[in-house]
């Protein structure tokens, strides 16, 4: 969260599996509740309804918009970075994305969507919060990921942000994102999830817990047999060699240029990938885009003169 005269800047992340601002990161699921829950854990408290956030995740759908979810992430957003400066109230800047391919279209209806309310209050983990969200920045998603490396971006390179839902493809050359060069593609990390759970179904006949294959994701291994670490083993290794496949088709060549992955899929790539660790940065921060979010839109501010 960034500071800018009267108001506090915060970036939000708005992705399929989690939902990351500067310092926090929650799953994507939610379930409104028919009455007050007995432990206030990660309950949200708005317009006499209680929702209970981060316990799964939530399903793909192209329109973020279309219900009220996105927006109660948001309210559960800010309340978590405002808890983190000790603070319940604040006059809010909101700093979003969009993938670069749906920005021009669903800009002003996202923008719209977030801006509904200006004066909103609501409780998170019973802690009541009253917020004015007094604007919306909307950047493309993926390019803030790596604000920090555009000095490092000279010639070709390519993006590839690797989330829950999508894949978002963006060739970035001389630091500046080129539009016509950038794609979305419905091949997120769910995908994968799907992928290794039926494999080992389809192997050896057991229902594993996606908890399980979310750990191998993350870190290589999981404590499981053997022969369960072998086929999501090689079901992940599967995804990731898809992945580059699918780059491959946007004419990547890293021989000719840089590749820089950002998103939680990228833990995966760097634990199960085939690719040359020297031509290719694996931004570790799944907190990136909202951080440079919200650095886009202090520059955009300061520049407006607000």
């Amino acid at each position: 969260m960034k500071r800018y005269n009267d108001s506090l800047i915060v970036g939000i992340d708005h992705g399929y599996g989690n939902i990351k601002t500067a310092n926090t990161v929650t799953p994507t699921g939610i379930t409104k509740l028919d009455a007050e829950p007995t432990f206030s854990k990660g309950v949200l408290f708005y317009e006499g309804s209680y929702y209970l956030i981060g316990e799964g995740h939530k399903e793909f759908i192209s329109d973020k918009c279309q219900d009220s979810d996105f927006y109660l992430f948001t309210l559960m957003g800010i309340a978590r970075e405002l808890n983190h400066e000790g603070i319940t109230s604040a006059r809010v800047q909101l700093a979003v994305g969009l993938p670069l391919t749906w920005v021009n279209r669903q800009r002003d209806e996202f923008r719209r969507y977030m801006l509904q309310r200006e004066s909103v209050d609501f409780k998170y983990e019973d802690k009541l919060y009253s917020v004015k969200i007094v604007g919306c920045y909307v950047f493309p998603q993926g390019y803030a990921a790596v604000i920090d490396h555009l000095r490092d971006m000279n010639g070709v390179n390519l993006l590839a942000d690797i989330g829950n839902g999508t894949v978002n493809v963006m060739y970035i050359n001389n630091r500046k994102p080129i539009a016509t060069q950038s794609y979305t593609e419905k091949m997120g990390v769910n995908q994968c999830v799907i992928a290794a759970s039926n494999a080992v179904m389809d192997k050896l006949g057991v229902k594993i817990d996606e908890s399980i294959i979310q750990q191998m994701i993350r870190y290589g291994k999981a404590d499981i047999a053997e022969e369960f670490s072998e086929v999501l083993t090689e079901s992940i290794s599967g995804y990731a060699n898809s992945i580059f496949d699918m780059l491959r088709r946007y004419e990547y060549n890293p021989k000719l240029m840089r590749l820089f992955i950002t998103g939680g899929g990228g833990k995966l790539i760097e634990k199960f990938g085939t690719y040359e660790p020297d031509r290719v940065t694996i931004i570790r921060d799944i907190c990136a885009s909202a951080k440079g979010y919200e650095q886009f839109a202090l520059m955009q501010m300061k520049k407006e003169g607000k």
